[in-house]
């Protein structure tokens, strides 16, 4: 698209969502919503509050052939520099409904943030969710890359998963035909946009889970590096190691281009330690995965997804 195109598609899409009271920011600096804080500009981001207005915007796109990008919280993304083609549609507060059905079922929305889903389980004494606890992100991101932790995964408590397809159907699968894997789901690589999730838990003492909580964020606060800007864990865990074992044992630990370094406290992170950009962190991911397969032949595939 030419950058007349791109105007022009953007004023569509405005024009549309303004028409149906679909909430929405023009020309948004995408560093202020990833926690990476990387990112160039988009056009448009429109934050629908419903399956049935991302359905409706979805299609519009599609007719108008208005390239659209899914984000939630921004916690697993590396934006480009240049910005992001198309509009953002974004998953957050103006998707967040929560409620407790029967049995120790909850229902999310997708943009519900994975810590106030936490939450809400330990004040209903229901556990089984303790392990994401601490895990930044929304509950849809979490099931689109089946999140995990301390040896708990998504694919333990998700009974189901809603969504809006990419040609603007709304539909729901259960869980057995969700393909849920190792950082993975039916939905990677997939143009659907997720937009509610139950989960099954089992009732336990309130005061138990939250111990279980407590623990689980010490060590995330002893292990990480959680006062830097960054996207977590970059790479996935190779097969018969730890991608951040591998990292330091290369002697990559504090390894930095520009403002972007290898963490000196945990080597899976790369940390923004000083307005990094999207260049460097990508050339310091291409020297670690280029570093690590000389020195050990692993191949290190990145976790993060780019944008």
């Amino acid at each position: 698209m030419t950058e007349l195109d791109h105007n022009a598609a953007a004023q569509a899409v405005r024009d549309f969502c303004a028409a149906r009271n679909i909430s929405y920011d023009a020309d948004v600096v995408l560093k202020d919503y990833t926690t990476f804080q990387i990112g160039g500009r988009c056009a448009l981001m429109a934050s629908p509050c419903s399956a049935e207005e991302i359905a409706a915007l979805v299609r519009f796109c599609r007719e108008g052939q208005v390239p659209y990008t899914v984000v939630g919280r921004g916690s697993n993304l590396l934006v480009s520099d240049e910005g992001v083609e198309g509009i953002i549609i974004r998953l957050g507060k103006r998707l967040s409904g929560l409620k407790l059905l029967s049995d120790g079922v909850v229902e999310c929305a997708a943009g519900v943030s994975l810590a106030r889903l936490c939450a809400f389980a330990q004040e209903n004494g229901l556990s089984g969710l303790e392990f994401a606890w601490g895990i930044p992100g929304s509950a849809g991101g979490a099931v689109y890359m089946n999140a995990g932790a301390y040896g708990g995964e998504m694919k333990d408590v998700l009974l189901q998963a809603s969504h809006v397809t990419d040609d603007g159907q709304v539909g729901t699968l259960p869980s057995e035909e969700l393909m849920l894997g190792y950082r993975r789901s039916f939905y990677t690589g997939k143009e659907y946009v997720i937009t509610s999730l139950q989960v099954g838990l089992h009732p336990d003492d309130p005061q138990a889970i939250r111990a279980r909580m407590d623990d689980y964020m010490q060590r995330r606060m002893s292990k990480q590096p959680l006062e830097y800007p960054s996207a977590g864990s970059v790479f996935k865990r190779p097969e018969g190691n730890y991608a951040g074992k591998l990292i330091q044992d290369c002697g990559l630990k504090g390894y930095r281009i520009g403002g972007a370094m290898v963490s000196d406290k945990h080597s899976g992170f790369i940390i923004n330690v000083g307005n990094a950009t999207c260049a460097d962190v990508q050339a310091l991911i291409r020297h670690i995965q280029e570093t690590v397969a000389q020195q050990t032949g692993y191949r290190l595939e990145c976790e993060v997804k780019m944008i």
